[in-house]
């Protein structure tokens, strides 16, 4: 099993910035692409960057420019820097770990947090 744990989401101002982190433990063995998530209120849970093991990276349209993704291997750490956030970047946000174990892949999910960006 992979442990997930989140940090850096909270309130912030149109404008500003915030850096989350998602941090894995357990079974680490096999992590794969790591990624972040969001969903806000009546939406469906969205896609907001992705990097790869080899460091290769893709993000949704609406955040291209202003949010970055990282990775850190040997803390076993992925990073999201958001800049110039807007309103429409509130929701919950969730990191993502994908394991592969011969052949096999699992997923495996932060518990959440909200970032608010006011207006």
């Amino acid at each position: 099993q992979v442990q997930l744990v989140e940090s850096g989401g909270g309130l912030v101002q149109a404008g500003g910035s915030l850096r989350l982190s998602c941090a894995a433990s357990g079974s680490t063995f096999g992590i794969n692409d790591m990624g972040w998530y969001r969903q806000a209120p009546g939406k469906q849970r969205e896609l907001v960057a992705r990097i790869s093991s080899d460091g290769s990276t893709n993000y949704a349209d609406s955040v291209k420019g202003r949010f970055t993704i990282a990775r850190d291997n040997a803390k076993k750490t992925v990073y999201l820097q958001m800049n110039s956030l807007k309103p429409d970047d509130t929701g919950v946000y969730y990191c993502n770990f994908e394991v592969v174990r011969w052949s096999l892949k699992y997923d495996y999910w932060g518990q959440g947090m909200q970032v608010t960006v006011s207006s």
